[in-house]
């Protein structure tokens, strides 16, 4: 049973889901925070203008005019760490160890060569006049 679940968590497609998961999740704070902090207010805009620290204000009297280049700023760097730690912790792992199974696979018993199996008929050709 237990056997059965690890085969299922190491298959590359479940890692990649959750991984697409988790990126779609994150990038979706990026879209969002563009959309309301950036195209919103320029919809909204009519005229005039505020400067205030990351923030423009296309109108002053209109608080929906707001650009707020610091949530923007603020959901990259976000994305930035999750798709980090998902790939040092979850991707990065999982390759590493798709590798020494592909190696563990290719290291295991081998056919012998031609030059091997001429070899040991020569021996045992040789043992058998020996004896007769």
């Amino acid at each position: 049973m237990l056997k059965g679940f690890k085969d299922f968590l190491m298959r590359g497609n479940v890692i990649d889901l959750a991984v697409a998961v988790v990126i779609g999740a994150a990038f979706t704070s990026i879209v969002t925070a563009f959309t309301s902090n950036f195209i919103n207010p320029i919809v909204a805009a009519v005229g005039g203008s505020n400067v205030d620290g990351f923030a423009y204000r296309l109108i002053e009297a209109n608080e929906k005019t707001l650009i707020d280049f610091g949530a923007i700023i603020t959901a990259i760097i976000n994305f930035a760490i999750v798709a980090a730690v998902v790939y040092f912790i979850l991707v990065l792992p999982m390759n590493k160890i798709k590798e020494r199974r592909e190696r563990g696979k290719e290291a295991g018993p081998s056919e012998p060569t031609d030059t091997e199996l001429l070899k040991e008929i020569r021996d045992l050709l040789a043992a058998q006049q020996r004896r007769g």
